[in-house]
């Protein structure tokens, strides 16, 4: 996806793009799989689908699950790109967060924050409280700051200034700042504050939760991308082997496959064509659930997230799960996909995330699959090759697109910016044809 969000917006930028891929499908690392004999195929697992999983081709399965924060940098990206055209979004159901071995609806409205078994009486007035002054929180007007200061104090003590116990800081932290551990805690407060807007903002446009998801799944995402490079003129190659990437004094000239070299003065890749330029900073595991029901205690959703903060379960890490079904066109009529994942931290991966699964009960049939994350060692200033960084845990969109922009500046020496990229797309089309 990142590759294919970066040719689409090289594309527009006026560069010469030329995108190839050595799978037979779009979205590499974050393709969704179609028909579902295919995943079976990909995960080793003797035999064919039975008959109860009704038509392999009625289901698109995420390798990576993921959620778009509704006003996220992903969704601003489709909009800027116009890439929106291409695909159709659904409103995720409903966003829930793990407590003592249940499960609680992460509140969504004033009315049912007052409601919600998560909190006491007096814990829900001091959680409003703090939640009325994120909203008026401006980072340019002090006086807002009620003598906070974002850039020193820490997210403890802005916790401590409005009084909110552990439970509460757990649900705020992990479910809404949506961090995985809690090293923020100890930050300055400004990125949290920030992070609880985009929540609360996200929320706000569609009010059953902040997140959003494309129907035939996240396979559409880097389709939109690659026909947004084709409209300007990219051409994508799928199906090519990469032989080599060809260097001289260091820096990339071009690439070779098939015999063939195609020159280039910058690349983009993943980490798996580059394995001496990147280094392994973890790993994550992920469990594909295909399940005959909704999930327990969700109000029969046909789609949600749960989230498990790692204090509840003795980790350092937080434990998510993403929820779909056939509503969203990736799996047959009456079947639900449920994806858990983590940051694995011991040497039983199985056993960390037993917690989600046990949430998921009875599983039809489960795929599991542990990940390297690999980040670039090259930053690529002198070689120009700029590589990705591995999918991570999270379930939204938000640090992939961090990694766009964080390219995009190493490519380019500017910072990315929406705005330019809208008045690029109106010189070529003309604003009236937009309309």
């Amino acid at each position: 996806l990142q590759e294919c969000i970066l040719s689409g917006i090289m594309s527009v930028n006026g560069k010469k793009v030329l995108h190839m891929d050595r799978n037979s499908y779009y979205g590499g690392e974050s393709a969704s799989i179609t028909p579902l004999e295919d995943l079976y195929k990909r995960f080793n697992l003797p035999g064919a689908p039975p008959e109860s999983m009704g038509r392999g081709r009625d289901w698109n399965v995420d390798l990576i699950p993921k959620f778009l924060m509704a006003n996220g940098q992903l969704v601003k990206m489709l909009l800027y790109t116009e890439v929106t055209r291409y695909l159709d979004f659904k409103v995720i159901e409903g966003s829930f967060v793990y407590k003592g071995g249940k499960i609680y609806k992460v509140p969504s409205t004033e009315a049912e924050a007052l409601a919600s078994s998560l909190m006491g009486l007096f814990e829900k007035r001091r959680f409003r409280k703090f939640l009325v002054y994120v909203a008026n929180f401006d980072e340019n007007d002090p006086r807002t700051f009620e003598g906070v200061d974002p850039k020193k104090t820490t997210m403890r003590d802005v916790y401590k200034k409005f009084d909110l116990g552990q439970d509460v800081i757990d649900f705020t932290g992990h479910a809404l700042a949506l961090y995985r551990t809690d090293d923020y805690l100890d930050q300055p407060c400004q990125e949290t504050i920030n992070r609880i807007k985009l929540y609360s903002e996200s929320l706000a446009r569609y009010g059953k939760s902040p997140y959003l998801y494309p129907l035939y799944g996240l396979g559409e995402l880097p389709q939109g991308f690659a026909r947004l490079s084709a409209i300007y003129g990219g051409t994508y190659m799928l199906n090519k082997p990469i032989e080599e990437i060809v260097i001289e004094n260091g820096k990339v000239v071009g690439v070779k496959s098939e015999g063939e070299v195609a020159r280039c003065k910058q690349l983009i890749c993943d980490p798996s064509y580059v394995s001496d330029r990147v280094t392994k900073v973890g790993q994550v595991i992920r469990v594909i659930c295909i399940l005959s029901h909704p999930i327990k205690n969700t109000n029969d959703a046909n789609s949600c997230q749960i989230i498990i903060p790692q204090n509840q379960v003795n980790r350092k890490s937080d434990i998510y799960v993403c929820m779909i079904s056939s509503a969203h066109n990736v799996a047959a009529q009456g079947k639900y996909i449920a994806i858990a994942s983590t940051t694995v931290e011991t040497a039983d991966p199985e056993k960390e995330i037993k917690p989600a699964l046990d949430l998921l009960e009875p599983i039809e049939q489960k795929f599991v699959s542990i990940s390297d994350l690999f980040a670039p060692t090259d930053l690529g200033t002198e070689s120009q090759i700029f590589i990705s960084r591995t999918y991570d845990a999270t379930t939204h969109f938000e640090t992939t697109c961090d990694d766009i922009k964080d390219i995009y500046k190493r490519m380019m020496g500017s910072e990315f910016d929406f705005e330019e990229m809208k008045r690029k797309k109106n010189d070529i089309y003309g604003e009236e044809e937009q309309q």
